[in-house]
């Protein structure tokens, strides 16, 4: 951030101007150098940089003097290539300690990428008199998490939730309080406005709204995706990773022809060789991966151990499986002599495929897309958290999108109703109407030739013993 607030304050003084006279492709420019102008206290600048983006300086500061042999572009490389693997480790370590520590990490990284979003916003906002944008936004943030974290909770956890006397309240009105939540957040922006400032208030308004939209709702689904199983967030993210690391290092060796104005550093070359790399490498892992039922199982409560369980009867996806090989291929394979009509794979493999050619083809779009949005505010990075790579948000703009992708992929083409989640519903019910659910299902299944009638099988059972 530290880049956005030199480019604040180099620029010229202007007039304020009316929204009529301002135009549209220039109104943030303009309303960014207003802010500028406007703060010209020392004690008062739009962009002060905190703590730790100081800590990030002297890094990047000692990272240079120690690199300062090297050309400017190779300098770069090194300092990148050093915490891209700093953060490989720390993503490995998370993993070792379990998915609620995956949970815990995406919800803090979910808030730094908030953030970074919104203080941009609050650099245009600090030219009026307003101090309540802030504060809101931050207690929307509050609001939503509670409703889709709790919504993640309550679908695998509820029995737990409903037996705890602090928590049930929430497990069984969940949805009422978070209503509640948002509601007073709505009534509080309304009391917050101020005449004559009603549209840039509203465009505020928006912007949080849409920051918890593109950050929230999208880290909820890798949420989502941890608790269905660690292998649907260890892969689709490798894969990302793979793909940035490959397309820069394919970029940097044989890079020559430009593959979007929005990010003139990307080129054709490593779009491609970072496409290629991703697939065989997503084949690769997804099979090492599928060998531990740490990775396929999806997190559930186990009653009996009173702990969390990562054990499973495997899913189809995850179990070696028979398929008959097209005719093409068994022609040729007659040719050589080969009498093969069938093979054995892993049908993930084959979903790994799948998912490594959205992250490789789609996915950087999502990079694109933050680009995009940093050119509009004329700032190079989110942040200057990560030296060599930017802020948190440059790093997770493709994660997101994957994450996404991963869930809706994974609700439309694997996902089943899990027996056990729908007990854990039941067991949320009053004794009398879990009986209700057993009397109907019982029934049903009577009807339906799947079980016999109880009763008739103890009488006929008790005739033949007398």
């Amino acid at each position: 951030m530290a880049s956005l607030n030199a480019d604040l304050r180099q620029r010229p003084v202007q007039q304020p101007v009316s929204v009529a006279e301002t135009n549209s492709d220039d109104s943030s420019a303009t309303a960014l150098a207003q802010v500028s102008a406007s703060d010209s206290d020392e004690d008062d600048l739009p962009m002060k940089p905190s703590k730790p983006s100081q800590a990030s300086d002297k890094t990047s500061e000692a990272l240079d003097s120690a690199l300062k042999d090297f050309s400017p572009r190779w300098r770069n490389w090194v300092i990148r290539g050093i915490f891209t693997w700093l953060m490989i480790f720390s993503f490995a370590f998370m993993i070792y300690l379990g998915p609620l520590a995956l949970v815990l990490v995406t919800f803090a990284l979910q808030i730094k990428c908030f953030h970074e979003i919104i203080t941009i916003g609050y650099i245009v906002y600090r030219s009026y008199d307003l101090p309540w944008f802030r504060t809101l936004s931050w207690y929307f943030l509050f609001a939503s998490n509670f409703f889709f974290f709790g919504e993640s909770m309550i679908g695998y956890f509820g029995v737990l939730l409903a037996g705890t006397d602090m928590l049930r309240p929430f497990a069984t009105y969940h949805r009422f309080i978070s209503f509640s939540l948002y509601t007073a957040g709505l009534v509080g922006f309304v009391c917050s406005l101020v005449k004559k400032h009603y549209l840039k208030q509203f465009t505020l308004f928006g912007w949080t709204h849409v920051t918890l939209l593109l950050v929230v709702a999208q880290s909820h689904f890798i949420v989502q995706n941890v608790l269905e199983g660690l292998i649907w967030v260890l892969v689709p993210v490798s894969m990302i990773i793979c793909n940035d690391i490959m397309a820069y290092m394919f970029g940097f060796f044989f890079g020559r022809t430009p593959l979007i104005k929005l990010s003139p550093k990307k080129t054709w070359e490593g779009f491609i060789g970072g496409a290629f790399s991703t697939v065989i490498f997503g084949i690769i892992l997804s099979y090492f991966l599928l060998q531990y039922d740490y990775f396929v199982c999806p997190v559930s409560y186990d009653e009996s151990k009173d702990a969390l369980s990562m054990e499973c009867e495997r899913s189809h996806v995850f179990v070696l499986s028979q398929y008959n090989l097209p005719e093409t291929i068994r022609a040729f394979f007659n040719l050589l002599g080969i009498k093969k009509t069938t093979v054995s794979v892993y049908p993930f493999i084959l979903h790994s495929v799948a998912l490594s050619l959205f992250a490789s083809v789609i996915g950087p779009f999502g990079g694109f897309f933050a680009s995009g949005f940093k050119r509009a505010f004329k700032i190079k990075d989110f942040g200057d958290t990560i030296p060599g790579h930017g802020g948190i948000m440059d790093r997770f703009d493709c994660q997101f999108l994957m994450a996404t992708f991963v869930h809706v992929y994974h609700s439309s083409f694997i996902k089943v109703p899990n027996p056990q989640n729908i007990v854990q519903s039941v067991l949320m019910l009053k004794p009398e109407q879990q009986i209700q659910v057993f009397t109907m299902l019982r029934d049903k299944l009577l009807q339906r030739g799947f079980i016999e009638n109880i009763t008739t099988t103890t009488t006929t059972t008790t005739t033949t013993a007398i």
